[in-house]
């Protein structure tokens, strides 16, 4: 039995699709990755503005690495078992995922890394579908 899963990741979601000899699955992975933190209080041009509300930005950067490896390592936990791998998206999201398929030695079971904008999840579901089956 041959498992393969393809899926379309940026930062803020992951959508896998599984597909077995006994069906297809599809998760969800939504991340806590905020890349921009907005002040609290008012616009600086309106008055009242405190700009110690805003972290600095090397623990904003620190923050961010750190909820994206968490991201990160639920992708992965989510396509461990599969033969081969269709990874595409719209951003930087499918490069960096990929540098830690690498890293966890998963890199040679990548078929396709594509960049493809926004797409929906029967989108995403029929393109791996289309891919595997051909």
């Amino acid at each position: 039995m041959k498992r393969i899963a393809g899926l379309w990741i940026d930062h803020r979601k992951a959508l896998i699709v599984v597909v077995t000899d006994e069906g297809e699955e599809v998760k969800l992975i939504v991340s806590k990755v905020e890349k921009q933190l907005r002040r609290s209080g008012d616009s600086p041009l309106k008055g009242s503005y405190d700009p110690q509300t805003v972290p600095a930005d090397d623990s904003r950067e620190r923050k961010f690495t750190g909820d994206l490896s968490i991201y990160y390592d639920a992708v992965v936990a989510g396509i461990r078992d599969s033969d081969s791998i269709l990874i595409f998206g719209p951003g930087e999201a499918k490069g960096e995922l990929k540098k830690r398929l690498i890293k966890d030695k998963l890199g040679d079971r990548i078929v396709l890394l594509e960049a493809v904008d926004k797409m929906t999840d029967r989108q995403v579901a029929a393109k791996v579908r289309k891919y595997f089956l051909q």
